[in-house]
């Protein structure tokens, strides 16, 4: 798959933070959260849920049971480097179909598969959907997130100011929009009452990709070029999440239920920790190729 890097000035730069950061030429295509998809708006999933990920390398979307037990494909189709996933709360999928340049949804309970209406978007990336039906997507290549209202197609860019190759968003309950600006090595808050953007004080980050936001207003930041996650609790607090070995952490996901679930890029795994640090566990997964997104159905919903 051959895929152009971005003109003028974001080029060289694009290029050398890209090698360094995660050491693939094919992830010129990506560069998430990541999935980085926006947690469930109860803050909780269904009980033994499965975790959805999106197998970049492999162009599917899989799910993995909760507690062991076999591996399973989504029926997606001609899916190109899947990147972003987010469900809204009727059980649809949405999914980045990132080397095609668009987002599809799978309808809940088995039904087929369609194509958002979107304009222009290239290299799309994370994406967050909110109360109302409007569906973010970090337009990644294009550097702007653009909002689609799900109910009548219309899409609008969200006001932003120096993005460069946004990747993960993610939405709190007052309806602030974050997104991981990976070129810029910050994360930045767009107000979701107009009165501007902001940069989350989260000094020292590389290359940032995946987000997840806890029920209780915790930021948690895949910080992939330090191979690491970041916790910004809600008083602006900031820790380093316990981990061991990992590379290039890209999406992020919460169960709720005080598990973080990291998709561990260039080791090619999930892991679990504890939000609070601490008992790490790898998932039992078959032949992932850089999973790139997490995400749990929300609850009530049975995909």
């Amino acid at each position: 798959m051959t895929l152009a890097l971005p003109q003028g000035r974001a080029t060289r730069r694009w290029a050398r933070r890209l090698a360094a950061a995660l050491g693939l030429a094919a992830l010129c295509a990506l560069p998430a959260t990541a999935a980085d998809a926006a947690p469930p708006q109860d803050g909780r999933t269904p009980a033994h849920a499965p975790l959805y990920v999106s197998d970049y390398g492999n162009n599917r979307v899989v799910t993995l049971p909760p507690r062991g037990g076999e591996q399973t494909t989504v029926p997606f189709e001609g899916l190109v480097r899947p990147t972003g996933m987010v469900w809204d709360a009727s059980g649809r999928l949405y999914v980045s179909d990132t080397g095609n340049n668009r987002v599809v949804v799978r309808a809940a309970n088995g039904g087929g598969q369609s194509t958002v209406p979107t304009d222009g978007l290239s290299r799309p990336l994370g994406l967050a959907l909110d109360r109302t039906g409007n569906l973010y997507v970090a337009d990644s290549f294009n550097d702007r997130v653009v909002k689609v209202s799900l109910a009548s197609g219309t899409q609008t860019t969200v006001p932003t100011t120096g993005l460069l190759h946004p990747w993960g968003l993610a939405l709190d309950a007052a309806g602030n929009l974050y997104v991981s600006d990976f070129v810029n090595d910050r994360v930045v808050k767009v107000a979701g009452d107009g009165s501007g953007q902001s940069t989350v004080p989260a000094q020292g980050l590389s290359q940032p990709t995946g987000l997840a936001l806890s029920a209780t207003g915790d930021l948690y930041i895949a910080d992939s070029g330090n191979n690491r996650v970041i916790r910004i609790a809600e008083d602006g607090g900031r820790t380093t999440v316990p981990t061991t070995g990992l590379s290039g952490p890209l999406g992020l996901a919460l169960d709720g239920c005080g598990g973080l679930y990291i998709a561990d890029g260039f080791n090619d795994r999930v892991v679990r920790v504890q939000e609070t640090g601490g008992g790490q566990t790898t998932l039992p997964t078959t032949g992932l190729n850089t999973p790139t997104s997490l995400a749990f159905p929300p609850n009530g919903t049975r995909p």
